[in-house]
């Protein structure tokens, strides 16, 4: 527990820095509403980076007062989590999808460097994800009129879950309006910009299901852990998805 501890700390201080960097200017009920901690965890925290990181972090005194960073400085070397390289990765390849002529150029340069900045162990747990993200076509505009927000903490805990292998208890609405409550396991990420489908099992009805990450309206981890099944379990769903579009292309 205290190594887990010793290295939420660590990242925290690194986002922190980068945060301040970043932002620019802001308040310590801001900062730790941001990072989920108390104001006095923050404060020791920007007190750990003034005196043993050596960190120019500024502070503004008085009424409305806050910290920043000095100007001068800068964040140096990313150091990204798995969690974060993978979304970075996947959003290289959305990008690269996209197929758009502008700001492009170097994508598969910093693809490249990226990758090989992973330790050996890292490379082989980001390919294993990716290869369960699928790219597909741009949705009809029809399909896109129909888009709606998800909750940022529905968002989170379906990243998790499909990170962790972990099966999700969600709350889901479909076409018609209908809601039910399942208890999902995301074997794979299907985009079809700019909506994102699971291919999931769907435990309580013991069957192989497609659901629009969209109309997700509430998830809920659980501890039940699964085991990636191959993608050809999965052929009857992604072949009716190939029937509404043109071929996916598989990152």
């Amino acid at each position: 527990m205290a190594r887990a501890n010793s290295y939420e700390r660590l990242r925290r201080l690194e986002l922190l820095a980068a945060q301040l960097k970043h932002d620019g200017f802001c308040t310590i009920k801001e900062l730790a509403e941001s990072h989920q901690v108390s104001e006095r965890t923050i404060a020791r925290d920007l007190q750990l980076m003034r005196d043993q990181q050596g960190l120019p972090i500024e502070t503004d005194r008085g009424r409305g007062g806050g910290v920043r960073m000095s100007s001068n400085w800068s964040v140096g070397r990313l150091n990204l989590s798995y969690a974060e390289a993978v979304d970075l990765l996947i959003s290289i390849a959305v990008a690269e999808q996209m197929n758009s002529p502008l700001f492009l150029a170097n994508l598969g340069s910093v693809r490249r460097q990226l990758i090989a900045s992973f330790s050996a162990d890292k490379r082989k747990r980001v390919d294993r994800l990716k290869s369960r993200i699928l790219i597909g076509v741009t949705a009809s505009t029809t399909v896109q009129r129909t888009v709606r927000a998800t909750g940022g903490r529905t968002v989170q805990k379906l990243h998790q879950g499909f990170l962790d292998q972990t099966s999700i208890t969600i709350r889901y609405q479909d076409e018609s309006g209908k809601k039910t409550k399942r208890e999902i396991e995301a074997h794979y990420l299907l985009l079809k910009y700019p909506i994102w489908y699971v291919l999931a099992v769907d435990k309580l009805r013991d069957a192989l299901r497609t659901f629009r990450c969209d109309r997700i309206l509430s998830a809920d981890l659980s501890d039940t852990q699964f085991r990636v099944l191959p993608k050809t379990r999965f052929a009857q769903l992604l072949d009716w998805h190939e029937r509404q579009s043109t071929p996916l292309s598989r990152k």
